[in-house]
């Protein structure tokens, strides 16, 4: 819908004043690679978990998961404009929950966006029986967040399951055994990149 009146503003503009027109076509070139949303094939080794979005790595930490109320291994993901900001199921599993928390607008690379800013928590019991909850976080940019799924739907491993509207950051909270296979500053592509192994598929 954005992307059609761009459109249709730029070309209204080129055939009116097309010298004027280029700040419109600049616009909806943009828009056009913001909303895109490439097929992606993800990995099907047992026990790991991809990335939830595309990205920079900026925290691989034990910490809390303030959802489930336990001790976590956390990931945090920071997308900026320019990366797709379609959201992808981490692992394949059954939606046990969903929570929304209205919230501020800060700079998604920060820690406390996690806890400050708006944002929208999955809870997914993993088909091998592991809780995860995947965190949707809006940004300084980001007003809205898209959550296409509900509690008790069933997930595939690398389905689509959301879109944040520029940029933001998504949270992964895993056991505290889980194995990371991430360091902060890597670039991850969401539904591709494997971020971590669950302990109780850890090779021997």
């Amino acid at each position: 819908m954005h992307l059609a009146v761009i459109l249709g503003l730029a070309l209204g503009g080129t055939w009116l004043f097309a010298l004027w027109s280029l700040p419109l076509w600049v616009l909806a070139i943009f828009v056009l690679q913001f909303f895109r949303d490439p097929a992606r094939q993800p990995p099907q080794t047992p026990g790991v978990v991809i990335s939830p979005a595309d990205g920079r790595v900026v925290a691989v930490e034990q910490g809390q998961d303030p959802y489930l109320n336990r001790r976590a291994l956390k990931i945090s993901i920071f997308m900026n404009v320019f990366n797709v900001h379609s959201n992808r199921s981490p692992l394949a599993g059954r939606v046990r929950n969903r929570w929304y928390h209205p919230g501020s607008f800060l700079n998604a690379a920060l820690s406390k966006a996690s806890l400050e800013n708006e944002r929208l928590a999955l809870w997914i019991e993993a088909d091998s029986g592991e809780d995860v909850v995947c965190v949707q976080v809006a940004g300084l940019i980001a007003r809205r967040i898209l959550c296409y799924v509900n509690p008790d739907d069933l997930l595939v491993r690398g389905q689509r399951y959301g879109f944040i509207r520029f940029g933001s950051r998504v949270d992964v909270y895993l056991p505290p055994q889980s194995i990371p296979l991430v360091t902060v500053g890597d670039r991850v592509t969401g539904g591709l990149a494997v971020v971590a192994r669950l302990a109780g598929n850890a090779p021997h």
